[in-house]
């Protein structure tokens, strides 16, 4: 089954968050079985549902409700990625947003960001779902984050016109109108920031058109593998649940995904391999499963695997390695 993840370098920002609080991060992320090496490799991400829970428990640790606005100070270009490069390389604070906003699938599988033209100026708004409604303290660290990237960008005292934020007030509430310097609005309907318009289409004095474009071809070839595996995942997911009534096809996989087959063949293509590879591969990987568990016969693992008969699983797995299926279980 494939689950939403997000970039794991993002959470370097939490890890060194933590460790300003004076707390040991590296317990918290090994309760959650988040490996920590991820976050220092290129293509490593972690679950979302698994980082949701880590800050929770952050939350807990830490005490102190205001503690997303410490993202701004721990945040570095590298836990975006090429994404991170290529903002700060943008021709305006505009383009860097529309980047961001652009090439979101680098950092996440979640869409969770919108610009809009207002009067007031360019608002930036995060869209909330069932699971981001409630994660106020990632909120907050994804625009106090956003707006210390369009600061070193432009200047230090960059102010925004307005920010909104879902939550209630705290204790420590002045800590926003301190980061943010506007008027911020608590028991809002959306977490944003809207910037004045004379700041958004200025030119950045580091503008380097060139190493933007470069850093913006990493990522549109990342996200081109990325959209493989997802499809690769997908289709393994689909079949493992339509195995065991026997009437799995590329057709009816194609049918769960809504297109068609032949879009469904088409993406396959592009990632290097076929339904008919991707059902065995699946197969075997179950059948060598199920044969290390004594309470299923062959024959019902024939079934489970969607063959007619155990017969034909038979062929099959030995096809695949060289012995029998009841050979294979003797020798497991």
């Amino acid at each position: 089954m494939m689950y939403p993840a997000n970039k794991a370098s993002l959470s370097l920002i939490l890890w060194n968050i933590l460790k300003l609080y004076g707390i040991d991060p590296e317990p918290l992320f090994q309760e959650m079985a988040l490996n920590p090496g991820l976050m220092r490799k290129p293509g490593g991400r972690y679950p979302i549902d698994s980082m949701d829970i880590l800050w929770r428990k952050a939350s807990e640790v830490i005490g102190d409700p205001c503690f997303g606005l410490k993202a701004a100070e721990v945040w570095h270009p590298s836990n975006f990625g090429a994404l991170g490069y290529a903002m700060l390389a943008s021709n305006t604070l505009r383009t860097s947003l529309e980047r961001l906003v652009r090439y979101l699938g680098f950092l996440s599988d979640e869409d969770f960001m919108k610009l809009d033209d207002t009067e007031e100026g360019l608002r930036l708004t995060l869209v909330l779902s069932h699971r981001s409604i409630d994660k106020s303290e990632q909120n907050d660290a994804v625009l106090a984050v956003t707006l210390r990237m369009c600061r070193i960008n432009y200047v230090e005292d960059l102010a925004p016109v307005s920010v909104t934020l879902v939550h209630p007030k705290s204790s420590c509430s002045p800590k926003y109108f301190e980061y943010f310097r506007s008027p911020v609005l608590f028991e809002a309907s959306t977490y944003s920031f809207t910037l004045p318009i004379q700041a958004v289409d200025k030119i950045l004095p580091g503008s380097n058109p060139q190493l933007a474009k470069l850093n913006d071809q990493v990522m549109i070839e990342y996200l081109a593998k990325l959209d493989q595996d997802h499809i690769v995942q997908k289709v393994k997911a689909a079949i493992i649940d339509q195995l065991p009534s026997g009437s799995v096809t590329d057709e009816t996989v194609a049918q769960k995904l809504y297109m068609s087959s032949r879009k469904l063949q088409r993406h396959l293509q592009k990632a290097g391999t076929t339904f008919n590879a991707l059902l065995n591969e699946v197969r075997l990987d179950l059948a060598q499963k199920y044969l290390t568990e004594e309470h299923n016969s062959i024959t019902e693992i024939a079934f489970l695997l969607g063959f007619s008969e155990s017969s034909a699983f038979s062929r099959a797995f030995k096809r695949w390695m060289g012995v029998s299926p009841a050979t294979y279980r003797k020798a497991a």
